[in-house]
């Protein structure tokens, strides 16, 4: 049997559970399918999510408004106001998510028990300098905290207007380069993916690790990740190289990682759809052992074209009770503006005059929300909670169960 590790995720490429695999390999005449090739070396879309999420208290059942009526510039009519800045109007599936985030930003002060909130929505188009405008609106009509944007040059707009006003932001771009001290990401990081798996992988005597890493905006951002974490935890990589997604451009390096992956015990592999197959049979074929490797992988492992498994206990709920309102699914990340709105009137409901402060919103002991346990660092990241799963061609099994608490730990 291969074992593999990997972070299962949802959404755009990142993830929110990390995992453990095993799978069946017997060379490229085992592979019928590819479906069937990786079928118990992905997690998925629940695996992030299992055993992490839980309802707030501060929830109940009252359904939302009719989806028939018009979406309003508002939602709710508390007191206390919130800029949420969304592509409602952006072609494709930009404007897609920011349907979505909308309505489930909708369903949390609907659920939520008497919030004393009410969001003012801005529809930025998907543009940088839209989001701007709406920012400075939803400031100039008394938002203390803005939720949003989506895109990660559109954060960096909005905080230029929110900034100068001490308005915290909590967007949902997974780029971490726009996060700063008051600019906070509430989105599934591929950094936290890497961390979690190399640090399970550490704990089960892991050290010396090669990587094959696809040679993309993703891969930068992995790459560094990978080597930082590893570093932490006084591992050591043996062998990294970068590969296109194409056969015959990936030979050379997959060839030199394997020659190399005698030295090590693990291999990383944060890649997704077609090439998780293609990258393990062309090692195969270049006589390595896989059996002797521990495989670690990302939240692009989660592919539907690959893998169908269950989701977590949190999102299908959330799921069901959107599909019952809206008569649609969500798009994945849209729990993003749902946890985010439920913590700000959550904050509302319990932290008074402070209740937007760096204190409070990085406070080291965290939040749940639908996709677990989370919190904010006070660079503007966050970490997550993340459990580890060992998949198998029947399904996922819990390696380690997602955290409980943070312990009051410090968040740097």
């Amino acid at each position: 049997m291969v074992k593999a590790l990997l972070t299962a995720a949802v959404g755009a490429a990142v993830g929110r559970t990390a995992v453990s695999a095993q799978l069946q390999v017997q060379g490229s005449a085992g592979w019928p399918t590819r479906r069937r090739a990786v079928a118990g070396l992905l997690g998925t879309a629940g695996a992030f999510l299992a055993g992490c999420s839980q309802t707030s208290q501060y929830l109940s059942s009252t359904p939302p408004q009719s989806p028939q009526t018009p979406l309003a510039a508002t939602i709710g009519t508390g007191q206390v106001k919130a800029g949420l800045i969304l592509p409602l109007s952006a072609a494709g599936n930009a404007g897609v998510a920011g349907q979505a985030l909308r309505n489930a930003a909708e369903m949390a002060v609907a659920e939520f028990n008497n919030p004393n909130i009410q969001l003012l929505v801005k529809d930025d188009g998907g543009t940088a300098e839209a989001a701007r405008v709406g920012a400075q609106q939803a400031i100039d009509e008394g938002a203390e905290i803005i939720l949003g944007p989506l895109f990660a040059q559109s954060v960096g707009f909005v905080g230029q207007v929110a900034r100068p006003r001490n308005v915290p932001v909590i967007a949902f771009s997974t780029d971490a380069n726009v996060a700063s001290a008051g600019i906070y990401l509430l989105s599934f990081l591929p950094e936290t993916d890497v961390d979690r798996i190399v640090q399970y992988a550490a704990s089960a005597g892991k050290h010396s690790y090669a990587a094959l890493i696809p040679d993309n905006p993703y891969g930068t951002v992995v790459e560094a990740a990978f080597k930082q974490a590893v570093a932490r935890r006084g591992g050591q990589v043996v062998a990294l190289e970068r590969y296109p997604h194409d056969k015959a451009t990936m030979a050379n390096p997959v060839r030199s990682v394997g020659q190399a992956s005698a030295r090590a015990d693990a291999l990383f592999l944060p890649d997704g759809g077609d090439a998780v197959p293609d990258v393990a049979q062309a090692l195969t074929a270049d006589g390595v052992n896989l059996k002797r490797l521990q495989l670690l992988g990302t939240g692009l492992w989660d592919d539907p074209r690959i893998y169908a498994a269950p989701d977590g206990v949190g999102y299908r709920n959330f799921s069901a009770r959107y599909r019952a309102h809206y008569n649609q699914d969500p798009v994945r990340t849209a729990t993003l503006a749902y946890d985010t709105v439920a913590l700000v009137a959550a904050l509302v409901k319990t932290q008074g005059p402070q209740r937007f402060s760096q204190q409070v919103l990085t406070n080291p002991s965290g939040f749940t929300g639908i996709d677990g346990l989370f919190r904010f660092r006070p660079d503007g990241t966050n970490e997550r909670g993340l459990a580890v799963l060992r998949v198998t061609s029947s399904g996922a099994q819990i390696a380690a169960p997602p955290l409980r608490s943070f312990g009051g730990g410090s968040a740097t």
